[in-house]
């Protein structure tokens, strides 16, 4: 009895420091990490003029939420100006309301340390849910005062050294009007398109005739147990638009996991990232 007693306080023991362990790693390291992640698409219908153009992605940063103020945030934006992007984008959520532990942080504040980032082919954002349920004339103000177009039901023509194609902001799935109709109006019948918004559960109204979709909200479940899956992602089809490049038939779409945390401050296999997408051309793949 009194060996089985001493195995029993031992394996007590190791259980719980990896119980200790599992919430340092969830509710401290992970969160307070950032990366930056690569990814290469390979994309039928990308132009060749504009083969290995790089897209920033910078996703929910939920500026106040644990370990992501503006100090984090000025980290996220040298990080981002130091991989030289062609094209950066903000895909909505850039406050908080409610996380365990956040601190609200003024949309004005955090839009005055964004305004530090450029790219060649400019930096743009649309809202997220977050963004709205503060105010969004507000967020909308804050992001354009200070050089920081937003595109919400609308779409801009991009044009450089002759890679050209259409850049078309779509409003938030849940509280905006998310009029794609509208937003490609002013995209010509078979013009390339890159098509960003915040939820990517607007992915299946989403015409074939746009060469990819970006899009963010997810924040990958923010946690992922292998083998087992996301236990909550805030999807209505579920782990399918969670996180990463999905093709569906001829369309294309990627989501990032983003960067900040919402509700409770936990990440675990999900970190904290800024997404960098290299667009290639297969028909100039094709001719390599």
């Amino acid at each position: 009895m009194a060996i089985e007693k001493k195995v029993l306080v031992r394996v007590s023991g190791v259980v719980l420091l990896v119980c200790l362990f599992l919430g340092a790693w969830a509710f401290w390291w992970e969160p307070k990490s950032l990366r930056v992640s690569t990814d290469v698409l390979s994309i039928p219908k990308w132009p060749q003029s504009c083969h290995n153009l790089t897209v920033a992605v910078l996703s929910d940063l939920h500026v106040g939420s644990p370990f992501n103020g503006l100090e984090n945030l000025e980290k996220i934006v040298s990080t981002t100006m130091q991989l030289k992007p062609d094209l950066i984008l903000l895909p909505g959520d850039f406050v908080i309301q409610g996380v365990l532990g956040g601190r609200f942080v003024p949309p004005e504040d955090a839009a005055k340390v964004l305004s530090a980032l450029s790219a060649p082919l400019g930096v743009f954002a649309v809202l997220g849910n977050h963004d709205w349920w503060l105010d969004g004339d507000r967020v909308t103000r804050a992001l354009e005062e200070n050089d920081i177009p937003v595109l919400e039901d609308r779409a801009v023509h991009i044009s450089k050294s002759g890679c050209e194609f259409y850049l078309v902001g779509v409003g938030d799935f849940w509280e905006a009007p998310h009029d794609i109709d509208k937003a490609l109006s002013a995209v010509p019948p078979f013009s390339a398109s890159i098509l960003f918004t915040h939820n990517p559960d607007i992915f299946p109204k989403v015409p074939e005739s746009v060469t990819l979709t970006i899009a963010g909200h997810t924040h990958g479940g923010q946690v992922y147990f292998p083998g087992i899956g996301r236990p909550v992602v805030p999807s209505q089809y579920g782990e399918s638009y969670a996180i990463g490049h999905v093709i569906e038939g001829n369309k294309q779409l990627f989501v990032s996991s983003g960067v900040g945390t919402s509700i409770l401050p936990v990440r675990f296999l999900v970190p904290p990232e800024i997404t960098l997408i290299s667009l290639h051309s297969t028909r100039m793949l094709n001719r390599e």
